[in-house]
């Protein structure tokens, strides 16, 4: 379903991965060797149609697609355990240009921020402070929902932690998953295509507006009336 835009924006929930953090490559070739470790053909593509779900569910998904099979505790455990340690190994992911630019100009306005991520990544985790400057309070992550996108319980749970109604937040996503979730959440979604998505996949998913860049994302808020600087 598509969201009216909201009159005013008392919160801005922000997605992760793709967001603010060029991760996504990273999490495409950590998903692939991780697979491989039980002789899985893991599709790089699927890691970006994938994106915003949980580990667990992505890899239970995978291995249900790919060898028609439930796959078991240990499996689960391992493949998630090998991508967590190949995701150390990697060099830090680089900051979406503009992301913090816009996040300053959000908080000048009063707007509320809140990150809404199904990542359980502690090396992605742990930098949003010195980034971006968010506490862990206002995180919801992977670790503290029971359904993870395109379910809407991480945005229900993003509005709680902004003490927001659905018709007066943005959610900010780069994602398929994740716009059905902040659609299914009753969510205004602006995407960010910061991967090999084609448009249409993502408004396709319940993204209502779709730019390539944070600087566009900002003009569009400017244009709207929706930053307003107190």
């Amino acid at each position: 379903m598509s969201a009216k835009l909201p009159q005013k924006i008392n919160a801005v929930l922000f997605d992760m991965d793709g967001v603010l953090y060029d991760s996504m490559k990273h999490h495409a070739i950590t998903w692939v060797d991780a697979f491989k470790q039980y002789n899985i053909d893991f599709p790089e593509k699927e890691a970006y149609l994938n994106e915003g779900s949980t580990g667990d569910a992505t890899i239970k998904k995978a291995i249900k697609q790919i060898e028609n099979r439930e796959a078991t505790t240990k499996e689960v455990e391992d493949i998630y355990d090998e991508k967590t340690r190949l995701m150390h190994q990697l060099p830090p992911a680089e900051i979406i240009p503009g992301m913090q630019e816009l996040m300053q100009e959000l908080r000048a306005a009063g707007v509320k921020i809140v990150i809404v991520t199904g990542s359980r990544q502690p090396v992605l985790l742990d930098r949003l402070k010195n980034d971006f400057q968010v506490e862990k309070e206002d995180i919801v992550s992977g670790w503290d929902v029971t359904h993870g996108k395109p379910h809407p319980e991480p945005y229900l749970t993003g509005l709680k932690k902004a003490n927001s109604s659905a018709d007066e937040t943005i959610v900010i996503e780069n994602a398929p998953l994740g716009a059905k979730s902040a659609s299914a959440a009753g969510i205004y979604t602006i995407a960010i295509n910061t991967g090999p998505l084609k448009k249409e996949t993502l408004i396709n998913a319940g993204a209502d507006k779709v730019y390539k860049t944070a600087g566009e994302i900002g003009e569009f808020l400017k244009k709207k009336g929706l930053i307003q600087f107190k």
